[in-house]
């Protein structure tokens, strides 16, 4: 879909740091991380939620996610990592694959205790192309 950016990440038209990609899906990492090595999965098909994807799709989806999840806790030796969905930010249906190191690491703001201390702008958490690439190197599914 024109103007949808992860339709241009997964044509290759936008540069992303890649650790998987076949003919179904991309998984990269994220430009503004909740931690290191935070992936997205998006399908190439644009579907703007996960209710909107073929079941075949979303189960491959969370077959990518899992060989992510077992190379991530390789990787930063932590016990779980999460995955998830969401679609608020942008439509077109993308995972979540998050090593998680504190149980924290994947909540809402309105668990914080200062909520009027929260700021709701990523600019300052945008990581460079040259570092994500240094973490993909480590992710890379073979």
């Amino acid at each position: 879909m024109d103007g949808c950016p992860f339709c241009g990440i997964a044509a290759g038209r936008i540069e992303a740091a890649r650790v998987w990609e076949d003919d179904d899906v991309v998984a990269f990492l994220d430009r503004t991380p909740i931690r290191e090595g935070h992936t997205l999965i998006t399908p190439r098909l644009h579907a703007e939620d996960f209710v909107q994807l073929p079941a075949s799709v979303a189960a491959h989806i969370q077959e990518v996610g899992q060989r992510l999840a077992r190379r991530m806790k390789m990787v930063y030796r932590v016990e779980r990592v999460a995955f998830l969905y969401t679609g608020g930010d942008l439509p077109h249906v993308h995972a979540h694959v998050v090593p998680m190191h504190e149980k924290t690491d994947i909540t809402s703001a309105r668990y914080i205790v200062r909520p009027e201390e929260v700021v709701y702008d990523s600019s300052h958490l945008t990581t460079s192309m040259a570092a994500l690439e240094a973490v993909a190197r480590n992710l890379r599914l073979g």
